[in-house]
């Protein structure tokens, strides 16, 4: 996703190709900045993080941080998450079923706060549409938010809603490496690279097979605590990543998969709509990082580049307009000057965080 000096320092140059045409770009040796977080798109309810209301075409930094450092960000439906490099979190935005996990009694929030009962360094965020995830160190995954279809994992018995950070106990024993939060479902990556998805299955978002009868009605319905994913058995996956009605995950070979509703992506998928088991995608370049939003699509290559394709409402797609793309764009703004570190979408915004330095 990212001007150059040259003189007196040290430099390799990183050579792709893309569309044919090949491109150079040099990455230097300076001593690393600290990173900082950019946002852009729908502004509604505070999400965006910039003490104000108003929509972003263009990636713009947040001040919030400009005394920390930051790990991660995660973007849900109306709220962003956000973890520091010490391992706290914190949310900004809408939390009309406790999906900031704050102790503020507040409908939302212009600005981040710090989410509240999570006691151990946490290493990994997620948010969905109204629900939200946090690792801890020890593989531990808590959850909180809007839990209507069972998407925190917490059984059936659980409450609708969960306003503040609660432990997984189906997955005691198991390190969970990460998690991706969807609209109402969940997915979760092991230590080992096996995946686990529960939730709401309509669509075959959750890669179990659902599909429906002839009669129309879904077979099975929502999971209340975690399954596996028996289509990526054998398959080691690094990554993955939740969206509206689809999920997709990223093996140790930069190969994608995707699984449930797909009519966007009609640059790379031409014959059906959706796959309720995970297929691999041929047609994208390697990618290192991928996110999923509510209509959009967004990787990070290797090389550190953002591309970013789909709906574009509000802007998400940080290109400077609301023209749709059915293939990807590279998002620039303010980090012309470094990579791309991390890249997340929400249903209507998107965040990214810098990496490397260019010169």
């Amino acid at each position: 996703m990212w001007s150059k000096g040259f003189a007196g320092m040290r430099k390799h140059n990183l050579i792709r190709n893309l569309k044919g045409d090949s491109w150079r770009r040099w990455i230097c040796s300076e001593p690393p900045r600290k990173r900082f977080a950019a946002l852009w798109g729908n502004g509604d309810y505070g999400r965006l993080g910039l003490s104000g209301l108003e929509s972003q075409w263009m990636p713009v930094v947040c001040s919030a941080f400009e005394n920390q450092s930051l790990k991660a960000i995660a973007c849900g439906g109306a709220h962003t998450l956000f973890l520091t490099e010490s391992g706290r979190v914190y949310a900004t935005g809408l939390n009309d079923f406790g999906q900031l996990g704050i102790q503020k009694n507040t409908s939302y929030t212009l600005e981040p706060l710090e989410v509240s009962g999570l006691g151990k360094e946490i290493l990994q965020i997620s948010a969905g549409y109204h629900h939200s995830s946090a690792i801890t160190v020890d593989g531990e995954l808590y959850m909180w938010g809007k839990n209507s279809n069972g998407q925190l994992g917490l059984g059936k018995k659980a409450a609708k809603v969960i306003p503040v950070p609660t432990i997984v106990e189906s997955l005691s024993g198991i390190f969970i490496k990460l998690a991706a939060l969807g609209s109402e479902h969940s997915v979760a990556v092991t230590d080992g690279g096996r995946v686990l998805s529960w939730g709401e299955g309509g669509s075959g978002r959750l890669g179990h097979g659902q599909e429906s009868s002839i009669l129309g009605f879904l077979r099975s319905t929502s999971e209340y605590t975690p399954r596996l994913i028996k289509k990526l058995e054998g398959v080691k996956v690094k990554t993955a990543a939740a969206g509206l009605l689809h999920s997709a995950c990223i093996d140790e070979n930069g190969c994608v998969f995707i699984f449930g509703e797909r009519a966007v992506d009609k640059m790379v998928f031409q014959d059906r709509n959706n796959a309720t088991t995970p297929s691999l995608v041929s047609k994208l370049p390697y990618s290192e990082d991928v996110s999923c939003g509510g209509y959009h699509t967004c990787i990070v290559t290797s090389g550190g580049e953002l591309y970013s394709w789909g709906s574009n409402d509000n802007g998400c797609l940080g290109i400077g307009s609301t023209y749709v793309f059915n293939s990807p764009e590279k998002v620039q703004g303010p980090f012309s000057e470094s990579t791309v570190y991390k890249v997340s979408c929400g249903w209507k915004h998107t965040a990214a965080i810098s990496g490397k330095n260019l010169c």
